[in-house]
């Protein structure tokens, strides 16, 4: 009887840089409010927006992608060659095939890696987190790039008076590789496709392409509905976080929610029981929601602020369309 050889993989894995990408236009509640009817107080009020990032023509899902993950590169002190495998995360490439990772791999010269995309909304980030983190326990890579990257504007209707003003452009990346210790705990992850239609595409392409007016079709959302799942399921998926890493709300440093509306962030927070000391992400104020891109900008921008420091222990948690999430802990890098 002939064995084959297991594929033996490092004990753990870990974050070892965070890159991030924000388009240079800054778009204030100000230029949206006449079109959809509406004030810069009603905004910040529904969602703790003031203003967003909107990307030029010229920045694309893989020149943000690009650019992100070669922060990361440089900051984790690897080389785009040693990268054995990108997964980037997005729904707003607007090619079904190929594969935008594969693009991003061939520019930041990967040495051929596979690279594959990955469709799980505003929780794609922490399910990349979650897959290449196997891949390096499992052996069958040493490191990995996992991209989290959205040109929602493409998508977003300017005259929707329920999504006008929260979706926005960006990208962040991280580059995973081999620990000693746990750097990334296991993930606790999911979906509730009963509420598919709350979050969604509003028309198949095909019936765009038979209309006799057609239109990019855009993202509609039940915000009321999405606030009351988002805010007291995800405390729920929070705790079982926590305990099947085994630690306490006690021993975190940041909570790094998605940034899809600062009342359900502030939600959150509440129905943990989140001590004081604990940093909260509030990059949508700034950022607006970006989707899979929303968990690296956030990160990103609290270890840029010295809010996140390396080694912290911080709970990355993420929900969107489908409904899909997951969540995971994770040491700073």
């Amino acid at each position: 009887m002939i064995s084959l050889s297991p594929s033996v993989g490092s004990p753990h894995s870990r974050i070892l840089g965070i890159g991030t990408y924000r388009p240079s236009r800054v778009v204030p509640n100000s230029e949206l409010i006449e079109a959809i009817d509406s004030s810069d107080e009603w905004i910040q009020q529904r969602s703790g927006i003031k203003e967003r990032r909107f990307a030029s023509p010229e920045e694309t899902v893989q020149m943000m992608s690009v650019a992100s993950s070669r922060q990361a590169l440089e900051r984790a002190g690897i080389e785009a060659a040693q990268i054995d495998c990108v997964i980037v995360a997005t729904v707003s490439h607007m090619l079904q095939t190929p594969a935008v990772a594969t693009a991003i791999a061939h520019e930041l010269g990967t040495d051929r890696a596979p690279a594959f995309d990955i469709s799980a909304a505003c929780a794609g980030f922490c399910h990349g987190l979650a897959l290449g983190s196997d891949l390096i326990r499992a052996g069958s890579a040493k490191h990995v790039l996992v991209v989290g990257v959205e040109r929602l504007t493409d998508i977003t209707s300017l005259i929707d008076r329920g999504t006008a003003f929260i979706f926005a452009d960006g990208a962040g990346a991280a580059v995973l590789g081999p620990s000693e210790e746990v750097g990334i705990g296991p993930v606790v992850w999911g979906s509730d496709g009963e509420q598919f239609d709350l979050i969604r595409q509003k028309e198949d392409w095909r019936d765009v392409l038979e209309a006799d007016r057609p239109e990019m079709p855009h993202l509609v959302m039940q915000g009321a509905a999405v606030f009351r799942w988002a805010a007291f399921e995800m405390a729920k998926t929070a705790q079982e976080t926590l305990e099947r890493s085994g630690i306490t709300v006690d021993d975190l440093d940041v909570f790094v929610p998605h940034q899809a509306n600062m009342r359900i962030i502030d939600a959150m927070a509440r129905s943990m029981k989140l001590p004081e000391h604990v940093k909260i992400a509030r990059d949508i104020a700034e950022q607006g929601n970006t989707s899979a891109a929303s968990i690296p900008l956030a990160l990103g921008r609290m270890i840029d602020e010295g809010e996140a420091k390396s080694g912290d222990i911080a709970l990355l948690i993420a929900f969107g369309a489908g409904l899909a999430y997951a969540a995971q802990v994770v040491k700073v890098p």
